[in-house]
């Protein structure tokens, strides 16, 4: 794990909402199997993800990046920010690129969870609500949200902030992540992170 401009000691400001928005897999080359079939998606949510970064930030949210690695073992979060913003499709990874005050785990696998920091960092921050965006909804957001439930952590998931390879699984993944996850799947512009600066909830 690697922070951005961040110190990993003490509790960062917002950290008591109990809430954090988590950017899964956005810092991406798109130069893989299926990419061309997630683009459209992709492109429709990433002004909603923009505006959720936004506000989160505004209200001192946490927000924290979890990248694929793509197999590069040596990479850490710059590079792979360095080589997503060199590659083909740079115009989709500028709008959500990380600022300072961002906190980056890398993954090598679909779970945000799986073999990473990640439930320590939550730990330190008195997390215990995710907002997960990103992508994508049928593969690693909906492993996300299960690995969150089993460890007794909230979920909500922006339905449109989130970018799908195949529309009807992703709808079914919804569907899952709501009836078997207890996650909230709601519209973005109903995610009230000022409420969660105070302490009530998103």
């Amino acid at each position: 794990m690697s922070t951005s401009g961040a110190q990993g000691s003490g509790r960062r400001r917002g950290a008591e909402s109990g809430t954090a928005l988590v950017v899964i897999d956005m810092i991406n080359t798109y130069e893989h199997q299926d990419a061309e079939l997630l683009l459209p998606s992709v492109r429709g949510a990433l002004p909603v993800m923009v505006d959720l970064l936004t506000r989160a930030r505004e209200h001192g949210v946490p927000v924290i990046y979890v990248n694929d690695n793509f197999g590069e073992w040596r990479s850490h979060h710059g590079e792979i920010l360095r080589t997503a913003l060199d590659g083909p499709h740079a115009e989709l990874v500028e709008p959500v690129r990380p600022d300072d005050s961002s906190l980056f785990v890398v993954k090598a696998r679909h779970s945000i969870f799986y073999e990473t920091p990640l439930a320590y960092l939550l730990g330190q921050l008195g997390v215990d609500h995710l907002v997960l965006c990103g992508q994508v909804t049928e593969q690693c957001v909906l492993y996300s949200a299960l690995d969150a439930h089993i460890r007794h952590i909230a979920v909500t998931v922006p339905t449109d902030a989130v970018a799908h390879i195949h529309e009807s699984m992703a709808d079914a993944a919804l569907e899952m992540m709501r009836c078997n996850m207890s996650a909230r799947t709601v519209e973005a512009k109903e995610i009230d992170f000022a409420a969660a600066g105070s302490g009530r909830g998103a």
